[in-house]
């Protein structure tokens, strides 16, 4: 299911035994998306925190648990563990989609192509967390959190493309806790009304 490289078991077992952490075992999962991309988790946990569902893989040394919802998203992944002047830490290759619904994968492709490129003029940009029942569930972060236009954005500006280019979306609803955003002035923008409410 999942390979680990020498180079990344001879750090773990390493991190293992300077923290002198015997009986610990890896979890491994997918944490969510970001940017098109998988945010994984990856640590240390007890043995004794291994769920019935755990897909368990002997890692030659130590134990790995992937999650059961994480466990098709993880399917012929690696780990390895590279250290240079460019990139040092654990790399992960994963052959799986981010996205293996196709209305998810299109929201995706025009936030990356049109939502993006255009509100990272002002410093923001909007990440896609989840596609349910024909809503599309976004974060909006960078300057978009916690400006004053973002009703605006949302309705006028995010939501008619992504509709527009993706009709299997009937709502967008954005997740994002403005009121922790760097705009410590926020007032909800007027005019915000989605050009599809009834």
């Amino acid at each position: 299911m999942v390979t680990i490289s020498d180079q990344a078991r001879s750090r773990i077992l390493g991190l293992m035994k300077a923290e002198k952490r015997d009986h610990v075992a890896l979890r491994f999962g997918v944490q969510g998306r970001h940017g098109g991309e998988f945010v994984y988790r990856l640590a240390f946990v007890e043995e004794s925190d291994r769920a019935a569902t755990d897909v368990v893989v002997d890692a030659g040394g130590f134990q790995l648990y992937v999650d059961a919802d994480s466990a098709p998203s993880l399917e012929g992944a690696s780990i390895d563990y590279v250290e240079g002047p460019r990139e040092s830490g654990f790399k992960i290759d994963n052959p799986n989609p981010v996205w293996p619904d196709p209305t998810a994968r299109a929201v995706q492709q025009v936030l990356d192509t049109e939502i993006n490129p255009a509100v990272a003029s002002h410093g923001g940009h909007v990440t896609l967390i989840d596609v349910k029942d024909g809503i599309a569930y976004i974060a909006l972060g960078g300057g978009c959190q916690g400006c004053g236009m973002v009703d605006v954005t949302l309705k006028q500006g995010i939501e008619v493309r992504v509709r527009e280019l993706v009709p299997e979306i009937r709502e967008i609803i954005d997740t994002t806790d403005h009121a922790e955003g760097r705009n410590p002035y926020y007032q909800p923008a007027k005019g915000g009304a989605s050009p599809f409410s009834s």
